[in-house]
């Protein structure tokens, strides 16, 4: 998979795509991260790249100019691609979205900052609207990290055991995982589960699911 990140702040990136699970993929070739600076395709002398929204209000709005000028070069550069645009009145990123998501070959990712951007951005391009929930960060870089790494954790070999990604929370019948033990076997008073360490998987099995749905129905009634 190739991933465009279209982005105000490329340096934000560095240390997060040189880590852990995401910088193994990348070595491996399974997936693919390009980060492109979206003042190089202002035209402004100073690369500016924002402007005072016409009718007042506060902030600056991004210009439509350079996002669509950006996006549409990065399209020719290879097969076409998904646009996303990370943005707060998006729909809300959900484990079944990304499966969804993981089905392309090639995401475009168009960082948002300021107080967004200008509609014709969303009028033009027509992209997927992508939000994390309702609430407002600065930029929508930690949106992009989220979605390059949700989206990496199930492409094929991207994990050392395949079944993490199928055993993660929201990804079976949108329930949340189990919980789950390791040593010592005793801390604080706290003891793992009989259940767990006596070698019966298939009571095991069954102990987790159960536990997989309370834990659920106890997420959903206090979000009700």
């Amino acid at each position: 998979m190739r991933v465009d990140v279209i982005t105000l702040f490329p340096e934000i990136f560095s240390g997060y795509l040189s880590q852990s699970l995401l910088s193994k993929a990348i070595q491996r070739g399974l997936i693919a991260v390009h980060l492109h600076n979206l003042r190089d395709w202002s035209k402004d002398k100073h690369h500016k790249v924002d402007d005072r929204p016409f009718g007042g209000g506060p902030g600056m709005l991004i210009r439509v100019e350079p996002v669509v000028d950006c996006v549409e070069d990065l399209q020719r550069l290879d097969e076409p691609g998904q646009v996303i645009l990370l943005s707060p009145q998006g729909t809300t990123l959900a484990q079944s979205m990304v499966q969804d998501l993981q089905q392309f070959s090639r995401l475009i990712l168009i960082c948002g900052r300021y107080e967004g951007f200008d509609q014709r951005v969303i009028d033009l391009l027509k992209p997927l609207e992508i939000s994390l929930g309702d609430f407002i960060l600065n930029g929508g870089e930690v949106a992009a990290m989220a979605i390059i790494d949700s989206v990496m954790r199930l492409i094929p070999g991207a994990l050392g055991d395949e079944r993490s990604s199928i055993e993660d929370s929201f990804s079976k019948s949108n329930e949340i995982e189990f919980p789950q033990y390791t040593r010592p076997r005793e801390y604080r008073g706290l003891t793992v589960p009989d259940i767990l360490v006596n070698g019966n998987h298939q009571s095991i099995e069954q102990w987790r699911l159960e536990q997989s749905r309370q834990r659920t129905a106890a997420r959903n009634a206090q979000n009700n």
